[in-house]
């Protein structure tokens, strides 16, 4: 079962939505319109025995420049792909003519609809009679910021399971976020493509595509599915510079960008091929490598860089980050075109194989082994106090990032340098050169000390 969200702007549909799903997924200010693209959840009760499907739509409008009407028509679409409809007015400031509005448009899609009158925390006796004009029935009284009155809702969900049993799903459907499907992250600078890729990994115009930069401002998650395996795509708001924003709603969408990281299972960064790679995307390679992800670096607009000079950008490219981040011995850089679709395929199947090798196992015999040749082939250097430094054995003790952690003895001031040499022996033996590997040291106390 699905339900829409649906009403004008700044009524407190992604309020709602957040307290509904227990997240923090749509976007939440003040000012109207902030929701652009339909943002899908999922609502889970002790009481239903079955997963309920959320989207909040974007605030029904009546502007009419483009990206007004693309948002409208996509907020249309999913109401008439619910199975029912929670129908959000501002109780604190009355009925609206927009309300009236787009209540007659919602009554087209012939759906079940509970109105809910919220904003209306401390006022039991609120005048709410005037709702009445929508058609809706009786107006429920909530608070979506102070929880009060969400119960009508699970009541409402268990009317319509009475009335048709046959519409429960077992699965979940295309709209609906799913716990065990990989979770891939599209992130990177304003304009750079990563909705059109999106767009293109679903098959479908699910977000809203601009030249203009800022078009996307919430974490959209969509389930799909890509060379036969369930994921979940975020479409992330794109992240420049602190010093160019300006903005608190472009401060709040940057913020739930990078919290996207943490929730993510490998991150694609978007850079435009056409342009110098620039500090603030290393900044964002450097917070995925730090958070221990899988990163893929998408060079999109491939097709537009001279024929001839692209071995040399792309050699460039693959010299900078591995030199900017010592985690890292190979990092995984495929030129792409999200809007013709070239290399997308092999981007996604080569970050498949990397989560895959980040779960398969790794012998402690065989790390050890592979720690004793590197040691015979380059020894240790004398520690400060000059003592010979004693590494004992190694054992993997963390997964992403691919944690291997050392047992030493005595001394144990091993430089930097000579754990980048171990760091890259152990990859390159492991197949982990593409991968975020850490190395550190367990000291062994001497109980004679």
């Amino acid at each position: 079962m699905k339900l829409a969200i649906a009403g004008r702007p700044n009524t407190g549909k992604s309020t709602l939505f957040n307290q509904l799903t227990h997240s923090r997924d749509a976007l939440v200010h003040d000012r109207p319109g902030v929701t652009r693209d339909c943002v899908a959840g999922e609502l889970r009760v002790e009481s239903l025995d079955f997963p309920i499907g959320l989207i909040d739509t974007a605030g029904l409008e009546t502007r009419t420049d483009e990206i007004g009407k693309i948002s409208t028509d996509k907020s249309l679409a999913a109401i008439k792909d619910a199975d029912a409809v929670l129908f959000v007015v501002d109780g604190r400031a009355g009925l609206h003519p927009a309300d009236s509005d787009w209540a007659r448009i919602v009554k087209k899609a012939n759906r079940p609809v509970l109105l809910l009158a919220n904003k209306t925390e401390g006022k039991r006796n609120a005048d709410i009679s005037e709702f009445y004009k929508l058609g809706f029935g009786e107006p429920v009284l909530i608070s979506a910021e102070h929880k009060q009155g969400l119960d009508r809702i699970i009541d409402f969900i268990q009317s319509l399971d009475k009335d048709n049993p046959s519409s429960k799903p077992s699965t979940l459907n295309s709209c609906d976020t799913n716990r065990e499907a990989l979770r891939v992250a599209i992130m990177g600078q304003p304009n750079v493509g990563k909705s059109t890729l999106v767009n293109k990994i679903l098959g479908e115009e699910r977000m809203i595509v601009k030249d203009q930069p800022g078009i996307t401002r919430d974490t959209v998650r969509t389930r799909a599915k890509f060379l036969g395996r369930d994921i979940t795509l975020v479409d992330t708001a794109g992240l420049r510079r602190k010093a160019n924003v300006t903005d608190d709603v472009e401060t709040l969408a940057a913020l739930k960008s990078l919290d996207a990281i943490f929730k993510s299972d490998v991150v694609i960064l978007i850079v435009d091929a056409t342009k110098n790679i620039e500090n603030q995307a290393l900044g964002i390679a450097g917070r995925v490598y730090d958070a221990g992800k899988i990163l893929a670096v998408a060079l999109n607009k491939w097709d537009l860089v001279p024929a001839e000079s692209r071995d040399e950008k792309l050699l460039k490219l693959k010299k900078q980050f591995a030199n900017s981040f010592h985690q890292i011995i190979k990092p995984l850089i495929l030129p792409i075109s999200a809007e013709k679709g070239t290399g997308v395929r092999n981007m996604m199947k080569r970050a498949y194989e990397l989560w895959e090798s980040s779960n398969e196992p790794a012998a402690t015999s065989f790390i050890n082994r592979t720690l004793e040749k590197l040691i015979a082939a380059r020894q240790p250097p004398m520690s400060r106090l000059k003592r010979p430094m004693k590494i004992k054995f190694a054992s993997l003790t963390g997964r992403r990032p691919m944690r291997i952690t050392i047992n030493v003895g005595g001394a144990s001031d091993i430089p930097e340098s000579y754990t980048r040499y171990l760091r890259k022996g152990i990859a390159k033996a492991l197949d982990w050169e593409s991968l975020p590997v850490v190395v550190e040291y367990s000291k062994t106390e001497n109980p004679y000390d």
